[in-house]
């Protein structure tokens, strides 16, 4: 009788989950105090970069977040890239033609700090076309540590987004539900100019709120109403709530000018992370 195959072992990811223990208000006051540490400069654009304007910094995020979905990075990747991206330029002059190979070395270290099997130098090097090679990578890699003084444990709004949900009275499955808009309008907040100098924990309660709105989870629950949770996020994050109600309506705006893109105009992003994607608009 021949052997047969009983069983096929797939090799899969093996991932950390969330540590209750963490979600305490204690770890959350940690974090509210070290989150302005980590903020880029606000006025980067206009006071360090002389080459770079603020579209520049949109095509190269916006091709770094197709890069990060199409590669299934975990979810805190792409806006702890951003944050690498923003700090560095607020310190350092850069040109325009070296601002995709930035990008890219921000993803290669947001990689290794939060992905169980990082994104390697020779595929990120495929993803800009091959414009970009591997040394000039893990040179630029070196420089950007510099830059950043090793410091890259960052403060971002996902750190805040299961703190916030662990508060709030609602179903599990409902919850995740919630999470994955929520994470969906911080990407989208990570490649925005205008939320740079917002802190990691507005964007993640405007993101929540916004979130809520939109699952129409409301009607639910009058605790979850537009302005009673406002009230109660502001208070968590020791906010304005006119500020926290600013920022959430302009996640809500920001989402409605990225639908208007359109499916075409995602699809040719789409094609330039696999591949053909040396962004030649920035040379």
């Amino acid at each position: 009788m021949e052997d047969q195959l009983l069983c096929c072992e797939v090799d899969s990811i093996r991932r950390a989950y969330m540590d209750v223990n963490l979600l305490n208000d204690r770890v959350l006051h940690t974090m509210l105090k070290a989150e302005e540490h980590y903020l880029p400069s606000p006025n980067y654009l206009k006071c360090v970069q002389k080459e770079i304007v603020p579209k520049m910094r949109k095509i190269v995020a916006t091709w770094m977040l197709e890069v990060c979905e199409e590669q299934k990075c975990e979810e805190e990747v792409f806006p702890l890239a951003m944050n690498y991206l923003d700090r560095f330029l607020s310190v350092e002059a850069t040109r325009k033609t070296r601002l995709q190979l930035l990008g890219a070395t921000c993803m290669f270290l947001a990689s290794k700090m939060k992905e169980t099997v990082p994104l390697t130098a020779e595929k990120l090097c495929i993803y800009t076309d091959n414009s970009v090679q591997p040394g000039e990578l893990l040179q630029m890699e070196l420089l950007v540590l510099n830059k950043l003084k090793w410091d890259l444990a960052s403060v971002t709004p996902h750190d805040f987004i299961e703190h916030f949900l662990s508060k709030l009275k609602i179903y599990p499955s409902t919850k995740q539900t919630l999470r994955k808009h929520a994470q969906t309008f911080v990407a989208l907040c990570a490649t925005d100019v205008n939320f740079i100098a917002s802190p990691p924990s507005m964007v993640a309660a405007g993101s929540v709120v916004a979130a809520v709105q939109g699952l129409y989870l409301k009607s639910q629950d009058a605790s979850l109403s537009s302005q009673n949770l406002t009230n109660f996020l502001s208070q968590v994050i020791r906010s304005d709530p006119d500020c926290l109600r600013s920022c959430q309506e302009q996640i809500e705006s920001l989402l409605e000018s990225s639908l208007i893109v359109g499916a075409g105009a995602q699809q040719r992003r789409r094609e330039q992370a696999r591949g053909r994607g040396h962004i030649n608009h920035l040379k």
